[in-house]
């Protein structure tokens, strides 16, 4: 986008609706907005109420309501026009197509949203946050995201950030004033801080991991032996019949998904064949999807059967991903418990509680009462990076060494909020967007 660029697109979802809103937003958009709606005055922040017009014919395209938000006080930051009109896509189409008549470009995915980023409304993570909010499938996730929008990364960030800034110019004056680059005076001072940083970086790291399950979800892979109950404990988590159940071994035959719920953190129900020795071509082919899917997840739930207690699963998945065991069939056994393990009755219900409470605890989440915002892969690894330059930093090395340590730090914690030029990286958040926003 350049300065001279006015955007258009449609703002609201694809499909007949009610309303729809068409919005515009660059140096053009109250000139174009004029000429769609025949006023020659709009009044900012006040909904107007007339015809939407094609300029080209004279036609009215619609009716509807026209707000004008100027800048700098608008969504982007600059002149930004809403049309609010009938949600039929061919008349929504229309204002579209009248607005690029008159000079506007089509936007891109996301391109609102970037511009508001690259006009200092929004840091990077408060952009991310919008895209959070808008694909948020539970309610705590759209908590957090709404939380992230307000600005509370970088608030959590921003003392961190300072400190580092802080001990750079203490390093930095001494290089530049000292009368050696080989000792510093400085340095055993901004060693301890930088290791009390570190400490704090990698406590906010621990904090904040299982926060990015309730923004992106988790894939949930149920593994076991055949007819020990997978697909019954994936409709009594579904709370719906999305697998076939019977007493024969092998009914399921393929990888099955389904979205559920848990604790307010979005998951990937995933069902698979069971676990066994076959000549069966078919099996085969099924408990090798089975093998895949449970290497892509983010928890394995390891389905037993307490009348088999023999019956294991023949799995070896990755060490890193974290597995759960969880002994079925509860009701047929009466009292007994094994010694480890989770203990349900996917038949009865008796345990699922106990269960989803141990999901969200082996992964670190809880219940998200301690999450106050929404994080992403992107923004750990920006953390992580900090901490690891922090890390490094050592009393006993050249000042110049410990400044650019200090440099890089600071350099992590600025891609992760944007307050770096990083191209491709912007291209590639804000190609996830939907057009309109």
């Amino acid at each position: 986008m350049t300065v001279a660029d006015t955007i258009v697109a449609v703002a609201t979802p694809p499909g007949v609706g009610g309303i729809g809103v068409v919005r515009l937003s660059g140096p053009e958009a109250l000139a174009i907005a004029r000429r769609l709606t025949g006023r020659d005055r709009l009044r900012p922040r006040h909904a107007h109420y007339g015809r939407l017009l094609d300029p080209a014919s004279g036609e009215a395209i619609d009716d509807g309501l026209i707000l004008y938000f100027p800048a700098p006080h608008s969504y982007t930051g600059e002149d930004v026009i809403e049309l609010q009109g009938h949600g039929s896509p061919v008349l929504l189409e229309g204002m579209v197509a009248a607005a690029v008549g008159l000079g506007a470009r089509r936007a891109r995915p996301g391109e609102f949203t970037e511009q508001a980023f690259l006009n200092g409304r929004l840091d990077l993570a408060q952009a991310e946050a919008v895209a959070d909010l808008i694909h948020a499938q539970t309610a705590q996730a759209a908590r957090l995201a709404r939380s992230s929008l307000d600005g509370a990364l970088a608030a959590e960030l921003e003392p961190v950030s300072r400190a580092i800034r802080d001990m750079r110019v203490i390093i930095e004056a001494e290089i530049d004033f000292g009368e050696t680059d080989l000792e510093s005076e400085a340095a055993p001072d901004i060693a301890r801080r930088a290791e009390n940083l570190h400490t704090t970086i990698l406590a906010l790291l621990e904090r904040l991991r299982p926060a990015r399950y309730f923004a992106q979800g988790l894939r949930l892979a149920l593994v076991g032996a055949p007819n020990v109950g997978k697909s019954s404990l994936m409709n009594r988590l579904a709370e719906s019949e999305v697998a076939i159940v019977t007493d024969r071994p092998g009914t399921t035959r393929d990888v099955l998904r389904s979205p559920i719920a848990i604790h307010g953190i979005p998951v990937e129900l995933i069902d698979t064949a069971g676990l066994h020795a076959s000549d069966d071509p078919v099996e085969r082919i099924g408990m090798q999807r089975a093998r895949e899917a449970a290497t892509g997840a983010d928890l394995i739930l390891e389905l037993r059967d307490l009348t088999r207690p023999e019956a294991v699963p023949d799995l070896e998945a990755p060490p890193e991903i974290p597995r759960l065991t969880v002994w079925n069939k509860q009701d047929c056994v009466g009292d007994s418990r094994p010694a480890e393990g989770i203990v349900i009755s996917a038949r009865t219900g008796a345990g699922i509680d106990e269960l989803k409470q141990a999901i969200v605890e082996r992964l670190g989440a809880g219940e998200g009462g301690q999450q106050r915002f929404s994080v992403r892969a992107r923004h750990l690894d920006g953390l992580r990076l900090a901490a690891l330059h922090l890390g490094r930093i050592e009393a006993s090395a050249a000042p110049d060494l410990i400044a650019e340590e200090l440099r890089l730090a600071e350099a992590a914690l600025d891609a992760l909020l944007g307050r770096q030029d990083h191209e491709a990286l912007l291209g590639e958040i804000f190609a996830g967007f939907c057009i309109g926003k």
